[in-house]
């Protein structure tokens, strides 16, 4: 049987834990720390018209952002993750952060499109944080209590994901789209001094040399296909989030609603209602309701695309339909790491480097098809895809075992 790791935090003890096992100042401080780097991903959102119209170029061109951010997150969590085992986990954290902050200040001082691309890639790579601190909560917490910990600072992760395209609009409208960058970049760098004073330290789980720390990781994939599976459910669910969430703002600003960027933010914020689904999701995990709550994720995501193509001059069907959208697919998110981070107690940060790396590629491809279709064809194409990717990831469902 594995021992928990020992704490050692500044002004503070492990004796200090709550009833549940783990100090609540110490979830609490997940989930913010979480949702702010996370964030990172998702502040262009809502931008995209503007910047389309800045550095003069196409509408598939100004979506490739999101996608080259994403692939950004994806090579961060093959190859930096993977460390949260390595590492001194307080010590990486901060470097990430540092090496964040200085991207996004690259980004906010952007001349030209190219560079914000590069940037964009760079923070997007770094911006891993919060996939190392959600193993982390994971190894801190006793079993029985595992899901409902993960669900809270999920929330605030889920939270952040969802406020960051709000917040974006917000500040761009009240002083324009390079204060969200240099903003977000001092929001960094204070993290980064908040987490490295109060952060516990959390010895590495593996001496293996770094070259076979990333062989390992491949080598889960291969000996878990539970590992895989999940990975392409989440790959199947995100990639609709991401082709709904990168387009959407084109329907908005459109003929049909006239929004302008402030209205794009606060469209968003009918998406958190669905952040409230991440304690519960967390819930039904401990209860060992992981699939039959996976299938009917995928069932919703499905009709909530339906409606969004039938709502498309209807604001009301299209706000449901992003409600829907972000409770399924957070649901199957804390349900699959739930799943993972059974397989393995000592490779948990590798586990979560595969499966958010495989699922990271959907999101990607669905905001880079999601611009596409959306060009070719309009808010229509995009609904039929968005609905088609939770529908095959349904009927892979159907292929899994009960007993899995």
């Amino acid at each position: 049987m594995s021992k928990s790791p020992v704490l050692k935090s500044p002004g503070q003890t492990a004796t200090a834990q709550a009833a549940h096992g783990v100090p609540g100042w110490l979830v609490a401080l997940f989930a913010v720390a979480s949702g702010m780097t996370v964030a990172n991903l998702y502040y262009a959102q809502p931008l995209l018209s503007s910047l389309r119209d800045v550095f003069h170029v196409g509408t598939a061109a100004a979506g490739g952002l999101i996608t080259l951010t994403q692939i950004g997150y994806v090579l961060g969590m093959l190859f930096l993750v993977p460390l949260g085992d390595r590492l001194e986990k307080r010590g990486l954290i901060s470097v990430l952060l540092t090496v964040t902050t200085l991207a996004l200040v690259a980004a906010g001082l952007a001349t030209n499109f190219p560079m914000l691309l590069i940037a964009s890639l760079i923070s997007g790579g770094t911006s891993v944080v919060a996939q190392i601190l959600i193993p982390f909560a994971a190894s801190l917490a006793p079993d029985h209590a595992r899901g409902r910990i993960v669900g809270r600072v999920m929330s605030g992760l889920l939270t952040g994901i969802l406020l960051s395209r709000t917040l974006s609009s917000l500040v761009s409208d009240v002083a324009g789209w390079r204060v969200v960058y240099l903003g977000s970049a001092v929001l960094m760098a204070l993290l980064a001094l908040a987490l490295r004073a109060a952060l516990p330290q959390h010895a590495p789980t593996t001496t293996m040399p770094y070259v076979h720390v990333l062989r390992s990781t491949l080598h889960l994939v291969r000996r878990h296909p539970v590992l895989l599976r999940r990975g392409l459910y989440q790959a199947a669910m995100f990639g609709a989030f991401s082709a709904f969430w990168t387009t959407v703002s084109y329907v908005l600003t459109g003929p049909h609603f006239h929004y302008s960027p402030i209205g794009v933010g606060l469209f968003a914020l009918v998406g958190a209602a669905g952040a409230a689904v991440a304690p519960f999701a967390g819930h039904w995990a401990d209860r060992g309701l992981v699939r039959p709550m996976t299938g009917i994720a995928f069932a919703v995501a499905a009709l909530a695309f339906a409606l969004a193509g039938f709502g498309q001059s209807h604001i009301t069907l299209i706000a449901l339909a992003a409600i829907l959208i972000d409770t399924a697919v957070q649901s199957t998110l804390i349900l699959g790491q739930h799943t993972i981070y059974q397989l393995d107690p000592n490779a948990r940060a590798r586990l979560n480097s595969a499966f958010i790396a495989i699922f990271f590629v959907g999101g990607a491809l669905g905001s880079q098809l999601g611009s596409i279709a959306y060009h070719a064809a309009g808010w229509t194409a995009v609904t039929v895809l968005g609905a088609a990717l939770p529908v095959l990831g349904l009927l892979h469902w159907t292929t899994e075992r009960r007993t899995a």
